[in-house]
């Protein structure tokens, strides 16, 4: 590879989790502090970053689409970017991205992606780098102060997954499960709160097996942390996610009765309906038990709103054990969910499991499981017209006037008024579609 010039501009290019979101703000915090900017809308940037998803199947052929477009387009523009290929597909097929990719000079994995300036200045000298290692949460302490202000930001908490679904990459892209120090997520939270952060998002592939020692040296849990953060006066929300059933206990329970600013909404991926398939996918629980602690969780919080992760075509399963699935369902009533078809991950046990259920029958199953969910979200909203409640602002609307925002059960909702970005509204919900909700501003704006 021949040398070029450093980069002027930048482009960061995020695909699958809300961790994946974190990473790749913090990537262009650092990019940000070497002096390289965002790329303006429109304008091809001199390094792109692609910071990729494994979970889904032919994702690596998606991003060695991403580079062939992105060769083709710099060249048309007269220069060729400098394309840096992270996240989990860096993890899982580095090597093979850089033998298959001459275009490609820097590979980094999610937990080096802190080395990517030092990286970078290799890739400018023409030699290419790849760095894939697994330090132990290391990186949170290389990365730079974060300086841009949104009124909602997300906070790993906790990192890794030793739970081994027999489906999942997770643990081998992402390691054993790690929890970051208690006193630096607070630290971190004031300084985003003073920032303007209204709202924060805790994060973590299995969130709520964080734990640490608080700040008397004693130890505790996530919900620990959570009533420690609703101490600090400018942070008005909280929010976590995701969650695995396995790790949930009872003072998080209770932390939802009794934490104000822990919104009334809670992810809980179950995956399926029947038990013989959770036991081949290796959950650990039961539809049963699922269901007992969403019903702790009603008892606790009686208007929480509940969302939920299907994955339908699982290796083995029939007819039958796909109706226990919209069974549950039916009983649960989510709010929002999210369902995928079954996709085979080269190295997870599954992937060679007898019974690999053919693609039309997993595209008409994920078909009925969807028009379940749609069903419920949609009732969800439409019970919600007529309630008033706050509203965080968080962006401009298309129409001149309008502003979009999420009410406490992360609806989306949008209204009209003379409003700000980042403040708290009330606001009364007057219509309910499939996806968002019309709302009416009232006077009142919640300091």
């Amino acid at each position: 590879m021949k040398p070029t010039n450093s980069p002027k501009t930048y482009r960061v290019k995020s695909f699958g989790c809300q961790m994946n979101v974190y990473d790749g703000e913090r990537m262009a915090d650092m990019l940000d502090k070497r002096g390289i900017v965002p790329a303006p809308e429109g304008e091809e940037a001199d390094l792109v970053v692609l910071n990729t998803c494994h979970i889904r199947e032919k994702a690596a052929e998606k991003v060695y689409s991403d580079i062939g477009r992105l060769t083709k387009a710099g060249r048309k523009a007269g220069k060729e970017p400098l394309i840096a290929v992270a996240g989990c597909i860096a993890q899982a097929e580095g090597e093979e991205i850089m033998s298959r990719s001459p275009a490609v000079s820097v590979v980094v994995g999610p937990q080096a992606y802190h080395r990517l300036p030092e990286m970078l200045d290799k890739a400018v000298q023409g030699e290419r780098a790849t760095d894939t290692d697994m330090p132990a949460i290391a990186k949170f302490a290389a990365l730079p102060e974060r300086t841009k202000r949104f009124p909602t930001a997300f906070l790993t908490v906790q990192e890794g997954c030793d739970k081994f679904c027999t489906y999942c990459v997770v643990p081998y892209t992402r390691g054993a499960e790690i929890s970051r120090p208690f006193a630096d997520l607070v630290d971190e939270a004031h300084r985003l709160a003073e920032r303007g952060a209204r709202e924060i998002t805790l994060l973590g592939q299995n969130v709520n097996a964080w734990s640490g020692a608080d700040a008397k040296g004693d130890s505790c849990g996530l919900d620990g942390l959570i009533r420690e953060l609703a101490k600090i006066p400018e942070l008005q929300r909280i929010r976590y996610t995701t969650s695995h059933p396995n790790d949930f206990y009872k003072g998080l329970v209770r932390c939802h009765a009794e934490v104000d600013k822990l919104m009334p909404y809670l992810h809980l991926p179950v995956q399926s309906g029947s038990d013989r398939v959770l036991k081949a996918m290796n959950r650990s629980h039961t539809a049963d038990s699922y269901l007992r602690l969403l019903e702790e969780m009603r008892a606790a919080r009686p208007d929480i709103a509940l969302s939920g992760d299907f994955i339908v075509g699982f290796p083995g399963e029939t007819d039958a054990e796909f109706e226990e699935t919209l069974a549950l369902v039916d009983e649960v009533g989510y709010a929002q969910a999210f369902s995928f078809k079954y996709s085979p991950r080269p190295g997870t046990p599954a992937a060679t499991m007898d019974g690999q259920v053919p693609k039309e029958v997993m595209d008409e199953r994920l078909q009925r499981l969807q028009a379940a969910l749609n069903r419920d979200q949609l009732a969800f909203n439409e019970a919600s017209v007529g309630k008033t409640c706050e509203v965080l602002v968080e962006r401009k609307g298309k129409l001149a006037g309008q502003w979009l925002g999420k009410t406490p059960w992360l609806q989306s909702a949008w209204f009209e008024g003379e409003v700000a970005i980042g403040d708290l509204v009330e606001v009364e919900l007057v219509e309910a579609g499939p996806n968002s909700l019309a709302g009416k501003l009232r006077e009142t704006v919640v300091a």
